[in-house]
């Protein structure tokens, strides 16, 4: 596969990672539709970038709307050749705190909702069209990408809903790459570490430097660029597959 001319249905296109890979498309020759709130800013990235890209609407915790919503993208451009899921939550919160407060059950499962439930209904419906692709070099039909994280492998104290959702999505890898094998489909997953994204928005300059400072090399916060850097050369790479990419800079949380 090439970024030009290729077909993505993008979750979370609207801001953080999955912007930045919409963007990505955009620029390269590529289409992308972005699925995301209705309150969200896709619209106005849709206009900002022209015709290679539209919004579709879309809470991916209404099951009833994802196959629809799927749909219209693929109406929209003639085909889907891959799907990269970034939409997701990390609410934060020990399981029992200081105070002998449980961590809420319903917050539990909205997590598991959104992270892991939501993105397995978006593969599934572009796996569905992406099948129907006539096969290029060495049968490749198309390609999903989702977004795991390094959460996945080390969540840290306050991170078990959204650890618990990251670890699954990892651990979907193989059997999933298994499972679209016979139709040339590729899958992988990639982990990022700190990333400058709305997850971080609510820290202060010091906190964001200390978070900085546990990578091993290069010192700084990763960005949606460099997470879009990493989906380019999934893109065009036909041996990635079956695998999950830890971005990080070396990074690994005691």
């Amino acid at each position: 596969m090439e970024v030009r001319d290729t077909v993505a249905l993008v979750t979370g296109g609207a801001s953080g990672l999955g912007e930045g890979v919409v963007r990505m498309l955009a620029t390269g020759g590529g289409r992308a539709a972005i699925l995301d709130l209705p309150g969200s800013a896709g619209a106005a990235i849709a206009a900002e970038l022209g015709e290679r890209v539209v919004f579709c609407e879309l809470d991916v915790t209404d099951a009833e709307a994802v196959g629809p919503a799927v749909d219209r993208a693929a109406e929209h451009f003639g085909r889907i050749d891959m799907v990269v899921n970034c939409a997701g939550i990390s609410p934060a919160g020990r399981t029992l705190d200081r105070r002998g407060a449980m961590f809420p059950l319903e917050t539990f499962r909205r997590t598991i909702d959104i992270n892991l439930i939501g993105l397995y209904d978006v593969v599934r419906h572009g796996a569905r069209h992406i099948a129907r692709n006539e096969p290029g070099a060495d049968g490749e039909r198309g390609l999903i990408i989702n977004t795991a994280s390094i959460a996945g492998y080390e969540g840290q104290s306050g991170q078990t809903a959204y650890a618990a959702s990251k670890g699954a999505i990892i651990a979907l890898t193989l059997p999933l790459a298994r499972d679209l094998s016979i139709w040339g489909i590729r899958v992988v997953a990639i982990a990022p570490g700190v990333m400058d994204t709305q997850m971080l928005a609510g820290f202060e300059a010091p906190a964001r430097e200390a978070m900085a400072q546990i990578q091993l090399f290069p010192k700084r916060i990763g960005t949606p660029a460099d997470f879009a850097g990493i989906v380019r050369a999934v893109i065009e790479n036909p041996l990635l597959n079956a695998e999950v990419i830890r971005l990080d800079a070396g990074t690994r949380i005691a």
